[in-house]
């Protein structure tokens, strides 16, 4: 099955994810609040791209069993996380001057793009490989993580959330509508978006540490020729 060769082609990465500083930090409770709201506004901006490429694929499919899918995915994600979310941002006073103040960070950015090139060169099934990685991936975690879980009551709200059935659920949906919409023809391009995003996945975590921003850096100044 796709998942199968999906799962298989990005151990390396989806490892990396599990291993990331972010989320170790995250697990012992050490992970700087600041640095936590940081990824919370950065992953709003990312949610509602995510949300709008949803109902995007299902506007652009022929199969209404897969349009169906796509749309009940898009409203669970905003009655579900993105509502969580903002649970979140109450608790930390994030309010919606603190996220006009905060840019969208390059590699949000550069993720969200590559989502909407996946949609727009490879079609419907283009977009569900490429939205793929973060519901199933998230999935992972949550479970690697509910063993141990967090001393920090919001970190350990976090983790609740993607081990929790309604969250599952909805991943393993999603697992089957990405190997309903994969074909012989479309598996090597879909493979390829799924991995791409894998990769995305990864650099959140870091640009979270970061705290990336879209400030010049200046190329260290070449030796002159001898």
């Amino acid at each position: 099955m796709f998942t199968d060769q999906a799962h298989e082609q990005t151990l390396a990465s989806w490892a990396a994810s599990k291993r990331h500083p972010f989320i170790q930090q995250l697990q012992a409770g050490t992970l700087p609040m600041d640095t936590f709201r940081y990824y919370l506004i950065q992953d709003h901006y990312y949610l509602h791209e995510f949300g709008k490429i949803h109902d995007l694929a299902a506007d652009q499919s022929s199969d209404t069993q897969v349009a169906q899918q796509l749309r009940a995915g898009a409203e669970h994600l905003r009655q579900g996380e993105i509502a969580i979310r903002q649970t979140f941002f109450d608790r930390l006073n994030i309010t919606t001057a603190d996220i006009a103040a905060t840019p969208v960070a390059p590699t949000s950015y550069a993720y969200t793009s590559h989502l909407y090139r996946a949609l727009a060169t490879a079609g419907t099934a283009g977009a569900v490989a490429g939205l793929l990685p973060c519901y199933w991936l998230y999935a992972e975690i949550g479970a690697s993580l509910a063993g141990t879980g967090s001393p920090v009551p919001i970190f350990q709200a976090w983790i609740d959330t993607y081990n929790a059935d309604d969250y599952t659920n909805s991943m393993t949906d999603q697992l089957a509508l990405a190997n309903a919409v994969a074909t012989p023809t479309n598996t090597d391009q879909l493979l390829n978006i799924f991995t791409k995003s894998s990769w995305y996945e990864l650099q959140f975590w870091q640009m979270a540490l970061d705290h990336e921003d879209w400030s010049l850096t200046t190329p260290s100044q070449a030796a002159p020729f001898s």
